[in-house]
């Protein structure tokens, strides 16, 4: 299971709006004075995820929850996003050079492939998308920001 914490935005009806950020790999490294990736991720924008997931139990806005996702869903998803248009380049474009036989029809073909094979893996995930193997699960909730109160005795 895949873990990530969120911060609770809002909770309203049974639905909690979530705010999540994915972390990057930049601000643990050393060499961030020379990496390119390092002035990328500085220059583009945050990549901040908000999320809406549905909550019996009332949220906090503010309070911090702890979202799980299987391994299983999230691999499937991925092998859809990268394979679905890498196998269309692939067929067409050797489907238009035995058709045509011609070096352009076949970069033409690679193309048309790629754009169908995006289309195709769009559809799919559009389709499947909405199971509830694909949807996060609340594992965890943590107290409201507001539950505890240090007093001292000065």
């Amino acid at each position: 299971m895949m873990r990530e914490w969120a911060t609770v935005v809002a909770w309203q009806d049974g639905i909690a709006t979530l705010h999540t950020e994915a972390k990057t790999s930049c601000n643990s490294c050393q060499a961030r004075k020379g990496c390119g990736s390092h002035m990328l991720n500085k220059l583009g924008p945050k990549n901040a995820h908000v999320m809406q997931i549905a909550s019996s139990k009332p949220l906090q806005p503010g309070q911090r929850i702890e979202l799980g996702i299987k391994e299983s869903s999230l691999l499937g998803s991925a092998l859809l996003v990268y394979m679905t248009p890498l196998f269309g380049l692939f067929l067409v474009s050797g489907l238009f050079q035995a058709l045509f036989s011609s070096d352009l029809a076949a970069a033409c073909g690679a193309l048309l492939g790629g754009i169908g094979g995006f289309i195709v893996a769009k559809g799919v995930s559009m389709k499947f998308g909405d199971r509830e193997a694909f949807q996060p699960v609340i594992l965890n909730i943590a107290l409201p920001p507001d539950a505890l109160r240090v007093e001292s005795e000065a």
